[in-house]
C-alpha cells in the first residue's frame, strides 16, 4: 500500500456472481414479496487496497424489526460454510459481509465487528449494501468499511461506516455469462445512436441524483438536524471550485469553436449527401432513358416485321390467280 494511505480498503469490486447470489437469496427468503433484508457473507481477495469480492454466500439470520438490538446471526453455520469453501478455493477468505438494506442499521457495526474477530477473515471487513430492486441508472452496490471516531468533547472512540468507492468488475468468462444471459433482454433492432444517446441520460440522471444528495444533506446541515462533517463540506468546496468559469471570454471562445467545428462537419456531411442523392437521380434517369429507347426499337422492330409479313402475303394472293388463269388458257 503506497505510504500515507489509510490501512482500510479504498475500493470494492463486486464480480456478478456475487449479485446473482444476492438476489437468489433474497427471494428465497421471501418468495411472497416481502421486505426483510438478508445477511450473507464475501468472499475474495485483497490486495493494495482494492477488495476483489468473487463470490459469496448466505447465512441464516434475523432481526427484529421493532427492536433495534436484538438479531440473530448462525456463527456456527458461517465457520462450517467458511471451511467448505476454502477446500474448494483456497485463495478466497471472508473478506467482507453483504445486506440488502437498503439502509445502514445501528446493529450492522455489532455485525461486523462479528466478522472482524472471525479466523482467516479480512484485518478490516468490508460491508456491502446490494439493492435488489432493479432501479434504473443507479449502481445497485454500496460499500463502506467501519472506523474508527474520537469525539474531543468526552475523549470516546467509537466505531462508524465510512463509504468507500464501488464497482462491478468481471474477468473475461464471467463477462461471456453475462453476455449470454442478455441476449434475450437486449433489444438488438436499437442503434448504435440511440444507445449512446440513452447511456448519456442515464448518466445525467445518475447525476441529478447526487446533486439532490448534496442539496438535501446541506439542508439538514443549516437546518441543524445532521452534524457538520468538515471532510465532506472539504469535498464539496473541491467539487465547486473544479466548475468551470463559463462567463470568461477564453471559455466562450473556446465553446464557440468547438461548436462550430461541429457545425462545418455537420454542413458537410449534409452536403455530401445531396451531391450523392442528386447523382443517384441524374443515374436513375439516364437508366430509365436508356431503357425506353430499348423498348421503343423492340416495338418499332415488331411493327416492322409485322408490316413486312403483310405485304408478303398480299402479293402472294395476287401471284395465285395469275398463275391458275394463264394455266386455263393454255
Amino acid at each position: 500500500m503506497p505510504p500515507g494511505s489509510p490501512a482500510y480498503p479504498q475500493q470494492v469490486i463486486i464480480h456478478p456472481l456475487v449479485l446473482l447470489s444476492t438476489v437468489d437469496h433474497f427471494h428465497r427468503v421471501n418468495p411472497k414479496g416481502g421486505k426483510g433484508r438478508v445477511v450473507g457473507a464475501l468472499l475474495g481477495e485483497v490486495w493494495k487496497g482494492q477488495v476483489d469480492v468473487t463470490n459469496s454466500f448466505a447465512v441464516p439470520f434475523d432481526e427484529d424489526e421493532k427492536s433495534d438490538g436484538v438479531w440473530y446471526l448462525d456463527h456456527d453455520y458461517l465457520e462450517k460454510m467458511y471451511r467448505m469453501f476454502k477446500k474448494v478455493a483456497a485463495k478466497e477468505r471472508i473478506v467482507g459481509w453483504y445486506s440488502t438494506g437498503p439502509k445502514i442499521k445501528p446493529v450492522d457495526i455489532q455485525i461486523n465487528n462479528m466478522f472482524r474477530e472471525m479466523a482467516g477473515a479480512a484485518a478490516d471487513p468490508v460491508f456491502a449494501i446490494i439493492d435488489v430492486n432493479v432501479k434504473a441508472d443507479v449502481l445497485p452496490t454500496e460499500a463502506y468499511v467501519a472506523v474508527e471516531e474520537t469525539f474531543d468533547e468526552a475523549s470516546t472512540v467509537t466505531w462508524t461506516f465510512k463509504h468507500i468507492a464501488s464497482e462491478i468488475g468481471a474477468i473475461e468468462a464471467e463477462e461471456i455469462g453475462v453476455e449470454h444471459l442478455l441476449r434475450d433482454i437486449k433489444d438488438t433492432t436499437v442503434s448504435t445512436l440511440a444507445q449512446d444517446v440513452g447511456a448519456k441520460v442515464s448518466s445525467l440522471r445518475g447525476l441529478k441524483s447526487h446533486l439532490e444528495g448534496m442539496a438535501s444533506y446541506l439542508r439538514k446541515v443549516t437546518a441543524g438536524e445532521l452534524p457538520v462533517n468538515h471532510a465532506i463540506i472539504y469535498q464539496l468546496q473541491d467539487i465547486f471550485n473544479l466548475l468551470p468559469n463559463l462567463s470568461t471570454p477564453e471559455m466562450s471562445k473556446s465553446f464557440a469553436v468547438k461548436t462550430n467545428d461541429m457545425l462545418v462537419v455537420v454542413y458537410l456531411s449534409s452536403l455530401i449527401r445531396s451531391v450523392l442523392a442528386l447523382h443517384d437521380l441524374v443515374n436513375n434517369k439516364l437508366e430509365n432513358r436508356a431503357r425506353e429507347q430499348k423498348a421503343e426499337e423492340k416495338a418499332d422492330a415488331k411493327a416492322d416485321g409485322k408490316a413486312d409479313g403483310k405485304a408478303d402475303g398480299k402479293a402472294d394472293a395476287k401471284a395465285e390467280p395469275a398463275a391458275d388463269t394463264e394455266a386455263k388458257e393454255k
